[in-house]
């Protein structure tokens, strides 16, 4: 184990860059991102689309998830490939979102073969912005057809702030939004897209020692109107569905360094990892690697939401 501390450690020292691409998501490349948003509602849809299907793990650490497909990628369960990611705006109607990306691409032949039709698999997770002062008396939730919207605009590079997911969102005291980076080291290259709509107060740099949001969380009339950070890293590592998870576990870490309080009950906060790569899977000093630079990328990608 000596020899992986040293090895892990000389990466991190010698090999630590930023990203010299645009420093956004998609400087991983084979992923292409499309936002769309109801500017009444003050709400939106974020859709991911990989070029080709990818490997996909999650880990969800809030009290308060809305989620869709996660249990399908424990790396027990039969689904190996993942076609396309939505994050949404919506709470439980925003989950909706989803089903438009999965009949759109079924139509267009992407997904899994099995019956008459192909079956795309697509998770999901959405925040909860109902509580934002949008607009939300609808006859018919807009989710479905603001995922056709944001499926058909998928696009490289993608684009942080007050966009798709992240258009309603609120971060603590402050406007929240959509926070896109890059980190490289070593070679390695993680991106991260990361809808900021938190409890927590978000912070540009170290909080003050003791300052855990008091007065807000006494506000509990408030809590329903800021709740849940949702987003996805991207790799082209050929991690496997167990070390994609891994990645996924220590990628939270980036939203402790930025948001405090964090994964409070109120949040829903969840976090998933894709593979580009061919899921042969890595060594443990890059497995380690990665998910120590992917929370870097979720910290960094988390003020830009806010911060710009």
């Amino acid at each position: 184990m000596t020899g992986y501390r040293v090895a892990f450690t000389l990466l991190l020292r010698h090999g630590s860059t930023m990203t010299d691409k645009r420093d956004c998501f998609t400087d991983v490349g084979g992923v292409r991102v499309g936002h769309a948003h109801d500017a009444a509602a003050r709400t939106g849809v974020t859709v991911i689309f990989p070029d080709a299907s990818v490997t996909m793990a999650v880990d969800v650490r809030g009290g308060g998830p809305a989620t869709r497909e996660t249990d399908a990628l424990a790396p027990h369960t039969l689904v190996d490939r993942v076609h396309a990611l939505v994050l949404s705006g919506g709470s439980v109607f925003g989950l909706a979102a989803a089903d438009a990306v999965v009949v759109a691409l079924s139509r267009a032949g992407v997904g899994l073969t099995a019956g008459p039709l192909p079956i795309p698999v697509v998770p999901a997770a959405c925040l909860f912005d109902m509580a934002n002062g949008g607009d939300k008396g609808w006859a018919a939730p807009p989710y479905r057809d603001l995922a056709r919207v944001a499926l058909a605009a998928v696009a490289r590079p993608d684009a942080s702030g007050a966009i798709g997911a992240g258009f309603g969102a609120v971060a603590g005291s402050r406007t929240g939004g959509i926070g896109s980076a890059s980190v490289t080291v070593h070679g390695l290259t993680v991106g991260a897209l990361v809808a900021v709509n938190s409890f927590g107060e978000v912070y540009s740099g170290e909080p003050p020692p003791g300052d855990v949001a008091l007065p807000k969380l006494a506000r509990a009339g408030g809590l329903a109107a800021q709740s849940t950070c949702i987003g996805a890293l991207l790799t082209a590592a050929p991690l496997t569905r167990a070390q994609a998870q891994r990645v996924a576990m220590m990628a939270h870490d980036g939203l402790a360094r930025a948001i405090r309080p964090i994964h409070t009950p109120f949040d829903g906060d969840t976090l998933f990892v894709m593979s580009t790569g061919d899921a042969t899977g890595v060594d443990p000093v890059t497995l380690a690697v990665l998910g120590t630079i992917a929370a870097d990328a979720v910290a960094r990608a988390v003020r830009r939401a806010v911060f710009g």
